[in-house]
């Protein structure tokens, strides 16, 4: 096997997993604010009614292979508990079908009142990602066949646990969303034309909080942060600053540390429906290119508003 073509292979399972020096991270998203519950399963049930939210996230527009995010979550209180529930569902795909990876995990929080707005909740997932990864795409590239097996449906449970305080104006969690470290590839090749690597998935910890500030009656002002922590990884830092007008227009800019500048909008098209657009421009040197063109999200959020009576907290978060 030549050397171009082993390059092929390790940068392929490089996007699925950093290896041995590295570890994977979860995927990122610029609405992270409007995406919680697939970072903290403690958010389950916090807005106070059903809640069901899409996006979908193209990575690095205009290179060939790039990855593309799609999440599905849907969550609710349990009328008359202090119970919420939710399922969540992540697809990752990265070179055009090379790595696919999905996640299913059912949600289930408990929520407790510490004073008269602030509400602390605790949350637990349970489920799993199903990973395939089809080397024979690589034949693309090269007219060599391929000597490391395809993974089909390989399935790999796990389970995640946060904590969620949120008062009208305020919020903050901290959370582990999944706690398994799986391995995949077992290294145990001993075939000098063969690749040899080990990849584990590390845990990846999420500390989340922003601030409402009601400038008047009809512009409020919410800086956020999230924080990513995973062992052999960078720091990775968000900021985010987002203006609502009128209850209905939000628009904003973010900043992700060492790698991205953000622009935001959104419109709540009814009292059921909000929609969010995002645009992404590497700071890094992949920024430059002339093959990226950015990268996209598009959020969409319904909710059966008419099933309670009110929000347990502002629409904003």
């Amino acid at each position: 096997m030549n050397i171009r073509y082993r390059v092929l292979i390790f940068l392929a399972i490089t996007f699925v997993s950093f290896g041995v020096s590295y570890a994977q991270q979860d995927a990122q998203y610029t609405q992270y604010m409007y995406n919680t519950m697939s970072v903290n399963p403690a958010y389950a049930g916090s807005r106070g009614q059903l809640s069901a939210a899409g996006l979908y996230r193209s990575q690095w527009v205009g290179l060939e292979g790039a990855p593309s995010t799609f999440t599905l979550n849907l969550h609710s209180p349990i009328r008359n508990s202090k119970l919420g529930y939710g399922i969540s569902i992540v697809n990752d795909e990265i070179g055009n079908g090379t790595v696919q990876e999905t996640y299913l995990d059912a949600v289930l929080s408990y929520t407790i009142d510490v004073s008269r707005e602030g509400k602390l909740s605790f949350g637990l997932k349970a489920g799993g990602n199903i990973l395939n990864l089809d080397f024979n795409k690589l034949r693309n590239f090269d007219a060599e066949p391929v000597s490391t097996d395809n993974i089909e449906n390989r399935f790999s449970p796990n389970f995640g646990l946060g904590m969620y305080y949120h008062s009208n104006n305020f919020y903050a969690g901290l959370s582990a969303p999944n706690l398994f470290q799986t391995e995949h590839f077992d290294n145990s090749q001993t075939d000098a034309n063969s690749i040899q690597f080990l990849s584990k998935e590390r845990i990846n910890f999420y500390f989340i909080t922003g601030y409402v500030f009601d400038l008047n009656g009809n512009l409020k002002f919410k800086p956020a942060l999230l924080t990513k922590v995973v062992g052999g990884a960078p720091l990775q830092l968000d900021v985010s600053a987002n203006f609502m007008f009128n209850e209905k227009f939000t628009f904003g800019a973010a900043y992700r540390w060492d790698a991205a500048l953000s622009g935001m909008v959104g419109f709540q098209i009814s009292e059921q429906f909000m929609l969010g657009l995002a645009y992404d421009r590497e700071t890094t040197a992949l920024g430059g290119t002339q093959f990226n063109d950015g990268s996209f999200e598009v959020f969409l959020r319904f909710e059966l508003v008419k099933s309670f009576q009110r929000l347990v907290s502002p629409r904003f978060f």
